[in-house]
């Protein structure tokens, strides 16, 4: 579902009810960041299994994330910073793909949706909320 603004969320959820989705992958956006309790709130009130971006919605509820460390990438900015400040021009520095990604578990959003996360992937998980 496209979902322009922040208006239009409450509504994308009423859509999603009527599709009956297994699931909701929701895809990296700084609006839905920004928007991350609402819409985990919304994901627990329609009883959606979800999987987002960042940590910080599992969190919040969300089932589980999978995305790029933030952490790390804070961590390679400041690389580049200090390379700028010593006189590097950024048109000349090249462009870095993430390599660390991190894997978080909501144990307790899985329970209430009566769902039993796999052994393997619990032992694969960077973290797990209990």
């Amino acid at each position: 579902m496209e979902v322009p603004d922040a208006d239009d969320i409450d509504s994308a959820f009423d859509g999603i009810d009527r599709e009956r989705p297994e699931a909701l992958l929701l895809v990296q956006s700084s609006m839905f960041f920004t928007e991350r309790r609402r819409i985990t709130a919304l994901v627990a009130k329609h009883r959606l299994p979800s999987i987002f971006n960042a940590r910080e919605y599992a969190a919040l509820g969300g089932l589980m994330t999978y995305g790029a460390s933030a952490t790390e990438r804070f961590r390679r900015s400041a690389t580049y910073v200090d390379r700028i400040l010593k006189g590097a021009k950024p048109a000349d520095l090249a462009v870095e793909q993430p390599t660390k990604f991190e894997l978080v578990i909501n144990l307790k959003t899985a329970e209430a949706l009566g769902l039993t996360v796999p052994p393997l992937l619990l032992a694969q998980a960077d973290e797990v909320i209990e």
